[in-house]
C-alpha cells in the first residue's frame, strides 16, 4: 500500500487486530483512552450518525457496498471489541478488513502520539489540555464527501445549528438501519446529492450558497474531478489545500479542516478558527482574543503537530 507523503515523517503503530467473524478485536496504542474519545463523541445530543452511551458506540457503516451495524466497546482502555449486530457481519473477509480499517482511521490509531505528548508537556498552551484529555485522538471523518459537507455546513454558524443542519440533511437524503426500534443513519452518497437542485434542499433551511456548494462538491466527486485518493497523493499540505480551494465554497479554513479531519495532514492548521482563538484566550487568561501574529508565536514549536494542537484546544471548549 502506498504511504501518503504526509505520513512519511512518522512511525505509525502497526495495525494489530483479530478477526473473529462475528466480532473484531482491535489492540490500540498505549496513548489511547476509549473513555476520553467517548466523551468527545458525546459533545452533541444532535449527532445523528451514531449513538454513544458511557460504555459503547453503535453506528451503521456502508463499506465495499456492504452495510453493517456495529457496536464498539472497550474490553480495556487499549483493547476495542467491535461486534456486528443483527446478523450484519460481512461474509467476505475483505469487508471485515474494511471495517477494521475504518475504525483505525476514525480513531486515528495509526498515529504515534508519544512525540506530541513530549512536545506538549512543557508547552504553555498545550500543557493543560494534554494533561486533561490524555488519550484523546483526533477523531476523524474518513469519508471525504461527509467531511466536505460537514465543513461547509459549519461555516459561520455555531456548532449547535451546524448539527441541526447535518441532521436534517442526513435524515432527508440518507438511508438507515433499524435496531431495537432506533434508526441508525448512513451519510448520503454524493451520487444522490449530485442530481438535486437548490430547491430540493430548501426545507433544510441552509443558505442557498451552502446548498450550491454541497451540490457542486457532490457533482465534482461523481465526475471524478475530486477524490480522497487524489488529495492523498498531493506532495504536501499546501498542494492539497490548493486542490481543495479550487472547489467553490471551500476557502482556507474549510480546506484545512478537511486536511485535518479526513486527509490526516498533521500540519493542517485552521489558524483563523474562532474556536481556536477562544481556547487560547481562555488558557492564557487574556482579555482579548489573540492576534494571528500571537498565534504564530504560540505555535512556533508545534511543527507537524498543528492539527493535534488545534484538536486538543477545541476540546477545551466543550
Amino acid at each position: 500500500m502506498k504511504v501518503p507523503n504526509h505520513l512519511h515523517a512518522y512511525t505509525p503503530h502497526p495495525r494489530k487486530w483479530e478477526d473473529h467473524e462475528s466480532q473484531l478485536m482491535i489492540h490500540t496504542p498505549q496513548e489511547f483512552s476509549f473513555s476520553e474519545n467517548l466523551s468527545y463523541l458525546s459533545r452533541s445530543d444532535q449527532e445523528c450518525l451514531f449513538e454513544v452511551t458511557n460504555v459503547q458506540i453503535v453506528r451503521a457503516l456502508e463499506l465495499n457496498n456492504h452495510t453493517s451495524l456495529i457496536e464498539i466497546r472497550a474490553e480495556t482502555e487499549t483493547k476495542l471489541i467491535i461486534r456486528f449486530l443483527d446478523g450484519s457481519s460481512p461474509k467476505e473477509w475483505q469487508d471485515r478488513v474494511a471495517v477494521a480499517h475504518y475504525i483505525y482511521e476514525w480513531f486515528d490509531l495509526d498515529r504515534n502520539l508519544h512525540p506530541f505528548y513530549e512536545l506538549a508537556k512543557n508547552d504553555p498552551i498545550l500543557q493543560k489540555p494534554v494533561h486533561q484529555f490524555f488519550g484523546l485522538r483526533n477523531m476523524g471523518i474518513p469519508d471525504l464527501f461527509e467531511a466536505i459537507v460537514w465543513a461547509i455546513l459549519g461555516q459561520q454558524i455555531n456548532l449547535s445549528f451546524a448539527y441541526t443542519l447535518k441532521r436534517r440533511f442526513v435524515e432527508t437524503f440518507g438511508n438507515y438501519l433499524v435496531h431495537q426500534g432506533k434508526k441508525y443513519w448512513l451519510f448520503p452518497k454524493p451520487e444522490k446529492i449530485a442530481d438535486l437542485t437548490i430547491e430540493d434542499l430548501a426545507d433544510l433551511k441552509m443558505t442557498r450558497k451552502k446548498s450550491e456548494y454541497v451540490i457542486g462538491a457532490a457533482q465534482q466527486m461523481v465526475r471524478g474531478e475530486l477524490s480522497k485518493e487524489t488529495l492523498l497523493e498531493a506532495k504536501d499540505i499546501k498542494t492539497a489545500e490548493k486542490m481543495l480551494t479550487r472547489i467553490r465554497g471551500i476557502g482556507p479554513w474549510t480546506a484545512n479542516y478537511v486536511c485535518m479531519r479526513c486527509l490526516r495532514y498533521p500540519s493542517a492548521f485552521p489558524i483563523d478558527d474562532v474556536g481556536l482563538h477562544n481556547s487560547i484566550k481562555h488558557i492564557t487568561g487574556a482579555k482579548e482574543k489573540p492576534s494571528k501574529e500571537e498565534i504564530l508565536q504560540y505555535s512556533a514549536s508545534w511543527t507537524d503537530w498543528e492539527a493535534y494542537a488545534t484538536f486538543y484546544l477545541w476540546r477545551m471548549l466543550y
